[in-house]
């Protein structure tokens, strides 16, 4: 996710992708620790969409 959209996101669906993407990352844990993940780069890259995402909520929390 490019920080973009996630800026122009409201944080009702800042919460939504949150949640979809502690989903794939707790799916991606899984897949890594029994061997069967394919593209390894992505678990990076969820970790850094949430970090992004936690970044730009809280940013509009203190905003409001």
């Amino acid at each position: 996710m490019k920080i973009d959209e996630i800026r122009g996101m409201t944080p009702d669906q800042l919460g939504e992708a949150l949640l979809n993407l502690k989903k794939e990352q707790f799916n991606l844990r899984f897949q890594a620790a029994t061997g069967q993940v394919e593209k390894t780069h992505r678990v990076n890259e969820v970790r850094k969409d949430i970090a992004r995402i936690k970044t730009v909520l809280r940013a509009k929390q203190t905003a409001a």
